[in-house]
């Protein structure tokens, strides 16, 4: 693991010690979890889960694996970064302003990764597998290819496959179609590019060199602001039966807003406007997405 070895230094300054109570241990967890990606996830699925037609104890089972699947790759996350954040004066994360303890954390990704496991077998076989082998994409970015131009590469996997997890806990396990599974994996790599861009100065003077670094700011605006585009592309013409008026007004209003973000000045890249832009076109793809399952529906 890329981290200081000296835990016991480092995890918590003298002014904290051993009078971290439960609640603050447990506040300070949640922050170093990713909360806010991994709610986002967790939502998501709960609404693609009912839009697929699963019943509220399926919705449940699904939600609850997914919900602990995130919970493991944020803490693994934080936890293998812990020597860079400290290096940048990540302030903002437990680990690093020593608010929370090493061996906490790394504790807490196994423990969620272990409930995992059940849960996501709770939904079936074959989409308990599926979202495992999501849950091990995700591990193997945070792990290994973080740092390498195959970055992108979890993401796709992981996201590609979640329609798959679902609509394989329905009865007859079936497959989705291969354009749901395509617009899934455009959606989540758009994302990616979007996600480094706040960070991506202090990753590369980290050495995260993953393609979005290696592409820099403007190229990873321009990556993002695309594949969140041909989401949108792909799931408005691969949905069946002919493209709606309001899925063309959205296809309109993405594509505008990705010409927006690509076409713009240079010093447009150092502002907030393309990473808000870009927010709107994931929003909008993340709305499709649920749509595009109720097609999926039985019955």
């Amino acid at each position: 693991m890329p981290v200081t070895t000296d835990e016991g230094a480092h995890a918590r300054p003298a002014s904290v010690g051993f009078g971290i109570t439960e609640r603050s241990t447990f506040l300070c967890l949640l922050k170093a979890s990713h909360p806010l990606p991994a709610a986002a996830v967790t939502a998501l699925t709960a609404l693609l889960a009912a839009a697929v037609g699963l019943g509220p104890g399926a919705c449940a089972r699904a939600v609850a694996a997914v919900a602990a699947g995130q919970l493991s790759i944020g803490w693994c996350n934080d936890r293998l970064d812990l020597a860079r954040d400290r290096a940048a004066g990540r302030r903002d994360k437990p680990l690093a302003a020593g608010t929370l303890r090493p061996t906490t954390v790394g504790a807490a990704a196994c423990v969620a990764l272990l409930a995992c496991i059940p849960l996501s077998l709770a939904c079936g076989f074959r989409a308990g597998w599926v979202h495992l082998g999501c849950v091990a994409a995700a591990w193997t970015y945070n792990l290994w290819l973080k740092q390498t131009i195959a970055s992108w590469l979890p993401y796709a996997v992981a996201f590609g496959l979640l329609p798959a997890f679902l609509t394989l806990a329905l009865p007859g396990s079936p497959w989705p179609p291969p354009w749901l599974t395509a617009a899934a994996a455009l959606l989540a790599v758009g994302a990616h590019f979007a996600n480094v861009l706040p960070d991506i100065e202090e990753d590369v003077a980290g050495g995260v060199l993953g393609l979005p670094q290696r592409l820099g700011r403007r190229g990873s605006i321009a990556m993002a602001a695309i594949l969140a585009f041909a989401s949108c592309a792909v799931m408005t013409v691969g949905s069946p039966g002919p493209v709606s008026t309001g899925g063309g007004v959205l296809l309109g209003v993405t594509l505008m807003l990705c010409l927006l973000t690509v076409g713009g000045p240079p010093a447009l890249a150092r502002g907030r406007l393309p990473f808000v832009a870009i927010m709107a076109m994931a929003v909008v793809d993340a709305a499709l997405l649920v749509l595009a399952g109720r097609t999926l529906a039985p019955g």
